[in-house]
């Protein structure tokens, strides 16, 4: 199996590692060290090696930071790590509500005055600058890193073989998207160090990251339409001649000396640029990643493929709920659940990979955003109790991500009405035509509205945006309050709003939707608008929905929808499958 179920959290651990940590502090003269949940490249997801917040903390989550003081230590997490983080880390580190509470608020209440040190690799310059504007008494400063000096058994760094994407799934030669680009720097050249910006650039994929496709390397993007990689060229012997002669290879130990001895301005990105690499360079300028926006905006190759791969997705999700809705209520376990549906993504004969660790969570442990399971969490699927799956795969042609919350049983009352709310404000955005030029902060109201009416809320985002076979977690375009990307045709995000009572049941219903052109309409003044295309094609379990909480429309837009998945997955599978199929789509 790709997932494995082992415990990774060692919250016995903290307090040892923390005290170690601790002894360097004094050895370094420092009165602090930052621990962020980030690699030099800057992305989302790290490598095993990188994996510093995990190894000292006992946190798992996908974003946090822990700040060790001499006497006192916080891990910061955001709303959907409140749950987990309690069980994870021990009570010797404070929980911070971030970014609600901001690290520099918690360091200047604790340490008016000090030396705080920070790996300058795994800072990014606009979280230096954040943290130095707001602590006039306290030095930021760069050091060697504090947490690999006391991790005897730390990992290798990743040597993942690099393959190359195929042009008809691209869509578009690397070498066309190097002139494309190079038109656009402001400067002589760019840095770029975010992994999916360089796999998306040069139409290259590797193995590095769990569960992305993307290999680790640095990028310099000239003017004059060339590249030089810093790759290790042990892990590019797969490639033949696929990168050409725009691109030259160079060692990873080359890339910092050859950024001290380019002349003219350079071109960084400060939201995903390290410190280390600025500091490096004669004249940096700053703007966005080049290849942000472009990678965002799918072409019509790659959305064919994401289309292609969310059907094949689609029939392996229905065998797995017609599969689920077969066992005796309380016979299976959330691993069970896992394996199940692994099996079933795999006699698809074209899944890479899973997109990220499958969430099984059952009754309470839904409440838990990310929840992982482990041979030390798992529970029993129990009568009466939701199931909430969230799970994807990684396709040669596209990434998926689904989410389904099923009713084991008899549903109460209580979470049929929060399932409804939740499915009401997942249609309000599926159904949203809207103006050219507004963020995903204008679009997650809808999603919200009518859990709102009844005093209900969720702690994360609506939606993020999804690579095409590429990061399951993309930028810079989502759906939530701090959205400020204009949305554009072609960009691909999710829609999933949720609602969790924690220690009881969560619930989250999730369809990926890419951005369309919206037909004018008769008598429209706005001049464009938008629309989003839904790619997944899986029923929504109508056990819990009540009905009469729908609007006409919204009452449509789900048959309809039911029709449609029918229709499109009928021929495609087994007699006793397109049964229940059938009969998961009926009407109401």
């Amino acid at each position: 199996m790709f997932q494995s179920f082992t415990e990774t959290a060692s919250p016995d651990q903290g307090p040892p590692r923390l005290a170690a940590l601790r002894g360097h502090l004094t050895a370094h003269e420092l009165d602090g060290f930052i621990v962020p949940r980030a690699d030099a490249h800057q992305g989302e997801y790290v490598a095993p090696r990188d994996d510093r917040l995990a190894w000292l903390t006992g946190f798992t989550g996908s974003a946090g930071w822990c700040v060790a003081l001499r006497e006192r230590a916080a891990v910061f997490v955001d709303g959907r790590y409140r749950v987990q983080v309690k069980a994870q880390v021990d009570a010797i580190f404070e929980k911070v509500d971030w970014p609600e509470n901001s690290l520099a608020d918690w360091i200047g209440a604790a340490l008016p005055a000090g030396r705080i040190g920070f790996d300058p690799w795994l800072l990014s310059v606009d979280q230096e600058r954040a943290l130095s504007d707001k602590l006039p008494g306290v030095t930021l400063t760069a050091s060697d890193n504090l947490v690999d000096a006391i991790w005897p058994d730390q990992p290798a760094p990743p040597q993942g073989k690099v393959f190359a994407q195929p042009l008809e799934l691209a869509g578009e030669a690397h070498g066309d998207k190097i002139a494309r680009l190079a038109k656009t720097l402001r400067a002589e050249a760019a840095v770029i160090t975010l992994p999916d910006s360089i796999a998306w650039l040069l139409n290259i994929r590797g193995s590095d990251i769990p569960r992305n496709p993307v290999p680790h390397g640095f990028a310099v993007l000239h003017a004059d339409a060339r590249v030089t990689l810093y790759m290790d060229a042990a892990k590019l012997t797969d490639l033949g001649d696929h990168l050409g002669p725009q691109v030259e290879q160079r060692a990873p130990e080359d890339f910092l000396p050859d950024l001290s001895a380019l002349e003219g301005p350079v071109q960084i990105d400060p939201a995903t640029c390290p410190v280390a690499v600025f500091k490096a360079l004669r004249d940096p300028q700053e703007a966005p990643d080049p290849c942000l926006l472009p990678k965002a905006r799918k072409n019509a190759a790659e959305l064919d493929g994401t289309r292609a791969a969310h059907l094949r997705d689609a029939q392996a999700m229905v065998r797995f709920l017609a599969w689920l809705d077969a066992q005796p209520h309380g016979s299976l376990t959330e691993i069970a659940v896992v394996k199940q549906l692994e099996e079933e993504r795999r006699a698809t004969n074209a899944l890479r990979d899973i997109s990220f660790e499958t969430i099984s969570g059952a009754g309470p442990n839904g409440a838990i955003v990310h929840y992982r399971v482990t041979e030390a969490t798992n529970r029993p699927v129990n009568a009466g109790e939701l199931l909430l799956v969230d799970s994807g795969g990684q396709y040669v042609d596209g990434t998926t991500d689904i989410t389904r919350t099923i009713a084991i049983g008899d549903p109460g009352a209580e979470e049929v009405e929060a399932f409804t709310r939740v499915l009401k404000g997942m249609i309000a955005v599926s159904r949203l035509r809207f103006p050219k030029g507004l963020a995903g902060r204008d679009i997650d109201p809808f999603a919200r509205a009518a859990l709102w009416e009844a005093g209900l809320d969720y702690g994360h985002g609506t939606g993020h945006g999804v690579g095409a076979y590429l990061s399951v977690h993309e930028g810079p375009q989502r759906i939530a309050r701090t959205g400020t990307v204009p949305l554009e045709p072609g960009m691909i995000l999710s829609n999933e709003p949720g609602f969790y009572r924690e220690g009881a049941y969560g619930i989250r219903i999730e369809n990926l939707i890419a951005v369309e052109e919206a037909p004018k309409l008769y008598g429209q003044t706005v001049a464009e608008m938008l629309q989003f295309e839904t790619l997944t094609w899986v029923p929504i379990d109508r056990r819990l929905i009540d009905a009469n909480l729908l609007t006409d429309a919204e009452r449509n837009w789900l048959n309809d929808y039911h029709r449609r998945v029918h229709d499109m997955l009928a021929p495609h599978l087994d007699a006793a499958t397109g049964q229940w199929l059938s009969n998961a789509c009926s009407g109401i």
